[in-house]
């Protein structure tokens, strides 16, 4: 059976994006949420193996996002997704418990790698 992923992304291309990739790979995408609010709902319903977490969003963002899952699920399986340009971000994310980011624009080989290298390190 294949990993389940919940994707979390304001655009709902990019979402698409990242599904298409994923999916075509052998994962299941569980769950889309908008913002960091919904994700966390989403979280705890769908208890997914993985989340993919954009940093910039309304009315949660990324870090927010990454740090009430963790509160729920202290091992939880995050990678953000961010733009060039935010690397301050993605280290406050890594601190707060993000295992791994990717930049966009997405590439598939770095998407597979970083859920392959997080799920491999978490044992599952």
């Amino acid at each position: 059976m294949g990993k389940r992923i919940l994707i979390v992304d304001d655009a709902a291309f990019m979402r698409m994006m990242i599904k298409n990739i994923v999916t075509k790979n052998g994962y299941e995408v569980v769950g889309e949420a908008e913002n960091g609010q919904v994700a966390v709902e989403l979280y705890k319903q769908l208890k997914p193996d993985l989340v993919t977490m954009d940093i910039t969003m309304p009315e949660m963002n990324g870090i927010d996002g990454v740090k009430a899952i963790r509160r729920i699920d202290p091992n939880a399986n995050i990678i953000m997704c961010s733009a060039m340009g935010q690397q301050a971000m993605v280290m406050e994310a890594i601190q707060a418990g993000a295992k791994d980011f990717i930049v966009k624009p997405f590439q598939q080989d770095r998407i597979l790698q970083a859920i392959e290298r997080v799920l491999a390190r978490a044992g599952q």
